[in-house]
């Protein structure tokens, strides 16, 4: 703290801030008279030419006093990077605090001094603080230190074109993790807000939007926040993404579900085959243990799915492919549709009479992955066993 003390008083020394001792209700005042005479609310400069005798006043009474920068009336020039250039006029910016009463520095005092003591050349932010910045170059001009390059990021909204909140959804890095996004497919997205390519391409490595990141491809408008747009880039991620690494990231979510507790060599492949038949379906990794939960535990049949295609009819086709499937040597997927289908053709039945009953059978659920796929590595005799179970055989 003392850095910025040492700061303070060099510059109260030299003449660019003065002791400010008006009181919390003097500086009310102030206000409400601004205020009825329609002008901004503001500090009118009171205390900026004090004589010594009512300095004097002050400190016998005991009053505190802030340090204020003296605001020259002038035009103060940003060069903004991203904006261009921005003006702002000296007359519309009050002397302002520095020091607080306590002796502790203003947020605009503090990030100065930090920036020129980490020799700072860049400073990237939010447009929210492009209000800011004139008072920090005033500072800078003061300390008489080199002013870095500033770039003003344009703000990003959520989908109602509001600043996003907790009510837009997760708003931190940790919660999307927790909800299942890849880092990549994060980082990827999080970059484009705000950025673009003159070719508006979407899908970055990490590398390719290090080397292809400029500061004067970033737009002006507000970027806005997009879940459906990062749910897609993570789906796609997730897709291409390497399936041992999806299986391991996978771990935490199923032991979540209560699927999996220790895992053997032989679990390990069954689970990572049956990501593989779902795979294209998965947008977070927390999608995985829905998705596979049947592979994992007999299904729950959903009565709507049962009173749709589990009838009498249905049972006897259903009692047949089971007949089929009992004298099959070889349970591969190829083997398996073909058997199904010459069902379907030598009892002339439409492929979806057999196709959905024998889908829900298996698996208790009217969607899912390729069905013959997903017979096969469920295996023959938990398939028969589950067809039985429905048809009360």
């Amino acid at each position: 703290m003392h850095i910025y003390r040492e700061f303070a008083e060099k510059l109260l020394k030299e003449g660019y801030v003065y002791k400010c001792y008006c009181t919390k209700e003097e500086l009310e005042q102030m206000r409400n008279n601004a205020l009825e005479k329609g002008l901004p609310p503001g500090y009118d400069g009171r205390c900026r030419n004090l004589t010594r005798e009512k300095i004097s006043e002050y400190e016998r009474e005991g009053r505190s006093y802030v340090l204020r920068l003296k605001v020259p009336q002038e035009t103060i020039e940003i060069n903004d990077l991203i904006r261009g250039k921005v003006l702002f006029e000296g007359e519309n910016i009050t002397d302002f605090v520095i020091m607080k009463s306590d002796g502790t520095p203003t947020f605009n005092f503090a990030v100065v001094i930090d920036d020129y003591l980490m020799k700072i050349t860049h400073v990237i932010r939010g447009e929210d603080h492009l209000s800011n910045t004139p008072k920090h170059i005033l500072i800078f001009r003061a300390i008489k230190a080199e002013i870095p390059q500033f770039a003003h990021m344009s703000m990003t909204l959520g989908p109602d074109r509001t600043r996003l909140s907790k009510r837009h959804g997760a708003t931190s890095v940790r919660a999307y993790r927790e909800n299942g996004y890849l880092p990549e497919a994060f980082f990827n997205y999080i970059a484009l807000l705000g950025w673009g390519t003159t070719e508006s391409k979407e899908i970055f490595t990490k590398d390719q939007l290090i080397n292809e990141f400029s500061i004067e491809r970033c737009h002006k408008a507000s970027a806005i926040f997009d879940p459906e747009k990062l749910l897609w880039m993570n789906s796609l991620y997730i897709r291409n993404a390497n399936l041992e690494r999806i299986y391991k990231l996978s771990i935490p979510f199923l032991k979540e579900a209560n699927l999996i507790n220790s895992i053997d060599i032989e679990k390990e492949e069954y689970i990572k085959k049956a990501i593989l038949l779902e795979k294209e379906k998965i947008k977070t990794l927390k999608d995985i243990p829905y998705l596979i939960e049947f592979f994992l535990k007999e299904p729950e049949y959903e009565k709507e799915g049962y009173e749709k295609l589990i009838n009498d009819e249905t049972k006897k086709i259903l009692s047949e492919i089971v007949n089929i499937f009992e004298n099959m040597n070889d349970f591969k997927k190829d083997e398996i549709e073909n058997k199904v289908r010459e069902y379907c053709k030598e009892k002339n039945i439409k492929t979806p009479m057999v196709f959905h009953p024998l889908r829900f059978a298996v698996s208790g659920r009217t969607k899912g992955p390729d069905l013959f796929g997903m017979i096969e590595l469920l295996g023959k005799d938990k398939v028969i066993e589950r067809i039985k179970k429905i048809i009360g055989g």
